[in-house]
């Protein structure tokens, strides 16, 4: 599987479900329909999704994410970029070369009024979910592996500072108010 195959997998389990913004729903048929592939392009997906979880490690959209869900850990930044994947392959680039472009999505929109926060630990088990229901086994360990790259320096700032997010990420900032 390759991240085309992968997209494509990503937008037929969006189209799948009644509420494509439900992102355990969207998780949970990405699952179903990728058990229905060969166990070794289900293997092949866990490293494609952790190599674009790794792509989108990147202080501007952690930064983003901090904005949005009101603060974000590391376990929440994991969970935050899932729920990213499972918008799409438009909003996901989009993100990553603009982390700003966030602002113009509706549910984000929404979620400066409501307080909703953008996280999906399900989305980093689609490949294991799947393979479990196709093998009713566990993946095999040294299926994937992980490689975050180093974080931006430039980025390296208190992410509690108003006035440098406001100068950063200026439309989520007027968005969420800081």
């Amino acid at each position: 599987m390759d991240s085309n195959t992968f997209w494509t997998l990503i937008a037929d389990a969006r189209a799948s479900v009644t509420d494509p913004s439900d992102s355990e729903a969207v998780a949970a048929a990405a699952s179903t329909l990728l058990a229905a592939r060969p166990p070794a392009e289900i293997v092949a997906a866990q490293q494609v999704l952790w190599d674009l979880l790794a792509l989108s490690y990147r202080n501007p959209l952690w930064a983003a994410a901090y904005l949005i869900n009101g603060g974000c850990s590391d376990d929440g930044f994991d969970y935050f970029r899932g729920w990213l994947l499972l918008q799409g392959r438009e909003v996901f680039e989009a993100a990553l070369a603009d982390p700003d472009s966030l602002a113009a999505l509706p549910a984000v929109i929404a979620a400066a009024e409501t307080g909703m926060e953008f996280e999906c630990e399900l989305a980093l088990n689609i490949a294991w979910n799947a393979h479990l229901a196709a093998t009713d086994m566990k993946l095999p360990e040294d299926a994937f592996t992980i490689r975050y790259p180093e974080l931006d320096p430039d980025w390296d700032f208190d992410f509690d500072d108003s006035a440098e997010l406001a100068t950063r990420l200026p439309r989520l900032a007027a968005l969420f108010a800081v």
